[in-house]
């Protein structure tokens, strides 16, 4: 489902009354769930407790399960290897979607920042084409490094991100290992094709009688650090042997 129209659409897949409904992210999770409590919805978001879609991850409670991507946490642990890479950054940057960010954990990254000598810089984006701008803002500020936080609809425009990024020669860590063979300098969490398949395995688990209510809510278990060193070399940007020698993938 797109953002347009998104109560019409929530409706009309509850009216055809399916034996479940993979949804997400929130946003669309949300408005599924406040339209029936009987169908199961397998959900994918970006902290499904947080968000109040689930009462916990071990006992979901209600009609929802799916699959917690922990961004919250993960983009935390991308900044840290944000601050590696970029050895020397005083100021650092990190993208938000201001469709999802809660004030909250962007205030945890500010904080995460200043207590490494770093000055944080927050650049809020709603739309896709207010992506380029926010980068050149964030290089014409000074910052030495970008964090592209975890969001749908940064990771479904990613291209527009990546290209800018490399335009202006600024480095960049992104939510997906896989971003990296896109043309993206760093990327660490779980594989994207990996989280499709834990929830392919869910639905499998609903649609064979699992009720939804006690079918624990899963997380990714495996993470991964990716590096392009085809990126670094064109923005003009070295990284140490010591992060070369931890990343699980490294593109030359």
């Amino acid at each position: 489902m797109g953002n347009d129209n998104l109560a019409e659409q929530a409706a009309a897949l509850v009216r055809a009354k399916p034996d479940a409904i993979v949804s997400g992210p929130e946003l669309h999770t949300r408005a599924v769930q406040q339209l029936t409590r009987s169908i199961p919805l397998i959900a994918i978001t970006e902290d499904m407790v947080a968000e109040g879609l689930v009462a916990s991850l071990a006992r979901p409670g209600g009609n929802t399960t799916g699959t917690s991507l922990l961004s919250p946490e993960l983009d935390g642990k991308r900044q840290e290897i944000l601050i590696e890479a970029v050895l020397g950054a005083q100021r650092i940057a990190v993208l938000a979607d201001s469709n999802i960010a809660r004030p909250s954990h962007l205030g945890a990254l500010q904080g995460a920042a200043r207590a490494r000598g770093i000055e944080p810089l927050v650049l809020a984006v709603a739309r896709p084409e207010e992506i380029p701008a926010a980068v050149d803002k964030a290089k014409t500020l000074g910052a030495q490094g970008l964090n592209v936080l975890a969001s749908p609809m940064l990771f479904v425009h990613r291209r527009i991100a990546i290209e800018r990024l490399t335009a202006v020669r600024l480095p960049a860590i992104y939510q997906w290992p896989d971003m990296v063979e896109e043309g993206g300098l760093l990327g660490y969490g779980p594989r994207f094709a990996e989280v499709q398949r834990q929830r392919a395995r869910m639905v499998v688990k609903i649609l064979r009688g699992a009720g939804p209510a006690d079918a624990p809510v899963e997380q990714p278990t495996k993470f991964e650090l990716a590096i392009d060193l085809k990126t670094a070399k064109a923005i003009g940007h070295e990284f140490t042997l010591s992060l070369l020698q931890r990343a699980d993938q490294v593109i030359e």
